[in-house]
């Protein structure tokens, strides 16, 4: 299926991603410029922060090359590579991290309630809770990434609770190096969501504003908190 997707020219593309606002972003990777300057300071870390692993997540899953040092967010691009939901995603095994970003906001919303709706709906006894997310807007270069759009939204890799042939895929493009897949929204269909499998290609990732999702046996509502300005 890979060799059927061409590759991206290397354009500058602006997405949108959203993160639950109680993970807080990971300052050792946003206070140094180098991977030099990363291990030094993360080694005097280490010897007084006892939470510094659980911080930073499981850095063996991601070679040091790959973390874009010196961007502004660092961390929110790299979070994803060291903080892997073992439960998987739609193109992961839960074997590897993706960096999953949304054309607009309103697309990384639709992508979000869905899975939200999805987990919390397994959850006994839960009758009300509000969720807060931190919206980001992150610029990234698609050079050579995967472009699935060729495939319409019938094809298996966008089956909306089947992730077996889109997990294929993603392993495929981990394999042959492709820093990514840009593919189609499955929960706000005609528009475009993207897969990155390193945070290499991404120049900036910052906070934009805050929404919340509020649940009551589902979601109900999603406001915004506050806008960026």
């Amino acid at each position: 299926m890979l060799d059927q997707l061409a590759r991206m020219p290397g354009e500058q593309v602006q997405a949108c991603r959203l993160v639950n606002s109680r993970f807080p972003p990971i300052a050792l990777f946003d206070d140094v410029a180098s991977a030099d300057e990363f291990e030094v300071l993360y080694q005097l870390q280490a010897l007084t922060n006892p939470r510094l692993q659980n911080e930073i997540g499981r850095l063996e899953l991601i070679p040091r090359v790959q973390i874009p040092f010196g961007i502004p967010g660092c961390a929110y691009a790299t979070a994803p590579f060291t903080h892997v939901n073992p439960a998987g995603s739609r193109f992961s095994d839960g074997s590897f991290g993706v960096l999953y970003l949304a054309d607009t906001m309103e697309t990384a919303l639709a992508e979000v309630r869905h899975h939200q709706d999805s987990y919390w709906a397994k959850v006994q006894g839960l009758n009300y809770e509000r969720f807060v997310f931190r919206g980001l807007t992150c610029v990234f270069t698609d050079k050579d990434m995967s472009d699935a759009l060729v495939l319409p939204i019938t094809h298996p890799i966008h089956a909306p609770d089947d992730y077996s042939q889109s997990r294929q895929l993603g392993r495929a493009i981990k394999n042959a190096g492709s820093p990514g897949l840009r593919y189609r929204s499955v929960r706000l269909p005609g528009n475009t969501c993207w897969a990155l499998m390193t945070p290499r290609p991404v120049t900036s990732i910052v906070q934009s504003a805050h929404y919340e999702m509020i649940w009551n046996g589902r979601i109900t509502a999603v406001n915004t908190v506050s806008a960026a300005g």
